[in-house]
């Protein structure tokens, strides 16, 4: 049995220790000065994100959260990229163009900016909904900073890094004798082409675009109309809005053979010093199964939890239950267990009893956070404890799993928002309304009976219909 007693001395954090894949190890951290520089890779706006694309956004939600309850001031920039270029294997078809020709828009710099902002708008609506504080977050465009992109290409050059060729200019990796540090990549060990397209004046196989030249479309450079290679934005970024050296620099899996190694090179060959002090990259998530593909056609997007009834906070819910560095396997059967866990864990939250937090409880709480973020032994030991515990207690856990058990009210079913009810029950609404207008209350009164069967209840005020779900 878990003991509760309370002492005024607040307890004390263990060193917090995260996996660092320049190392490969569990390392303590120590920040460089008094605030915490963080970088997070963030998503390419030319389409809505699907639930994968909102595991790098929790998990550097949850370090970011970590590291102020551990009593560090943080400055987080997750970046946001809004114009297209070369992709990371340099022989497709860039991101934006793809969602440009998708909507009927000609490939113009201020079409792709509107596509862009289009679904950043999409992206911020679903990040609160998931328990994401991004109003402590920067979420810089990177075509606000083509002049320091251009600015780094041209240092680059100047210190005989850089080089050019007939389609643009090219970081050239023998130069960077440090290449492939991070993840312990191996050039020799890669197919040929795998990642690049051949192109006869390149030094090197490997060697990456720093700027693309295009006849059409772009912007003015030294070597003409272009844009910015893909590595070059977030340098480009960290360097103006963080500084030369940051501590903490997030993203998936997959950037780490390239896109991150490309950072390292660029970012070190100019200053001569550590870039990131600690790389912390997420693994990704499958959808039963397999990868996440809209040629599949099992994408999954936040809104379609919504559809099914289910809290948007339980996709957080569930991610907090794996471990950010172990992939998970997206089922509706685990999603809508995390979403009765939620629900359980919500009520339980508002039939505790008030209190000062419980410094034994949080002593264990926080060790398991301290673990490289162990989520999944955090609320293990919040579900073996419940019955001891009280509201004090879970809203100090709660500021580090970011579930917000404090926002429904006690015993008080929660009400549903109209945009995020279903496309066919606001359809619903929206023609029980009409009938009620024309004083068709047998008409009304149907509507009702099929709103309530899809799990709702319908209560009519003065100011409008309120849904809550049974």
């Amino acid at each position: 049995m878990f003991r509760l007693f309370q002492k005024e001395r607040l307890v004390v954090k263990p060193p917090l220790r995260l996996h660092n894949t320049l190392s490969g190890t569990l390392e303590t951290f120590v920040p460089l000065n008094g605030t915490v520089k963080m970088y997070t890779c963030g998503p390419t706006a030319y389409d809505e994100q699907h639930v994968g694309n909102l595991v790098p956004p929790v998990v550097s939600d949850i370090l970011a959260r970590t590291l102020r309850v551990w009593g560090h001031k943080v400055k987080e920039v997750n970046n946001i990229t809004d114009f297209g270029h070369i992709s990371e294997d340099e022989a497709s078809e860039d991101k934006m163009t793809k969602g440009l020709r998708r909507e009927g828009l000609e490939p113009t710099l201020a079409n792709m900016r509107a596509l862009a902002e289009k679904y950043v708008a999409l992206f911020f609506a679903d990040l609160p909904k998931i328990g994401v504080d991004s109003a402590s977050v920067q979420y810089p465009r990177a075509s606000d900073y083509i002049a320091k992109q251009i600015s780094i290409v041209q240092s680059l050059e100047e210190k005989g890094y850089a080089y050019r060729t007939g389609d643009g200019v090219y970081f050239e990796i023998e130069k960077f004798k440090g290449y492939g540090k991070l993840g312990g990549i191996n050039l020799a060990g890669l197919e040929p082409g795998a990642r690049v397209l051949e192109n006869p004046e390149k030094r090197g196989l490997y060697d990456f675009a720093l700027w693309k030249l295009d006849q059409k479309l772009g912007w003015e450079s030294p070597w003409g109309l272009g844009f910015p290679g893909w590595h070059t934005e977030c340098v480009a970024m960290i360097f103006e809005i963080l500084g030369s050296q940051i501590d903490i620099h997030m993203g998936g899996l997959d950037l780490v053979p390239i896109h991150h190694n490309n950072e390292i090179a660029q970012a070190e060959a100019l200053t001569k010093k550590q870039f990131v002090r600690y790389w912390v990259h997420n693994a990704h998530i499958t959808i039963e199964g397999k990868k996440v593909s809209k040629s599949l056609g099992n994408t999954v997007y936040l809104r379609n939890l919504v559809d099914r009834g289910l809290f948007a906070r339980s996709l957080r819910y569930w991610f907090l239950t794996g471990h950010y560095r172990t992939p998970m396997n997206f089922t509706w059967d685990a999603i809508e267990g995390a979403n009765t866990a939620l629900g359980r864990l919500s009520r339980a939250y508002h039939e505790l009893p008030d209190g000062k937090p419980d410094q034994n409880f949080l002593k264990l709480f926080y060790a398991s956070i301290a673990e490289d973020l162990n989520t999944a032994k955090g609320l293990a030991l919040v579900w073996e404890h419940i019955k001891n515990l009280n509201k004090g207690t879970l809203n100090e856990a709660d500021k580090i799993l970011g579930l917000g058990l404090a926002e429904v009210k006690p015993r008080q079913k929660l009400q549903v928002m109209h945009d995020d009810l279903p496309e066919g029950i606001r359809a619903l609404l929206a023609t029980r309304e009409a009938a009620r207008a024309k004083k068709d209350f047998a008409k009304s009164d149907e509507i009702r009976g099929e709103i309530e069967s899809a799990g709702y209840e319908l209560k009519d005020t003065p100011e409008g219909p309120q849904l809550t779900r049974k």
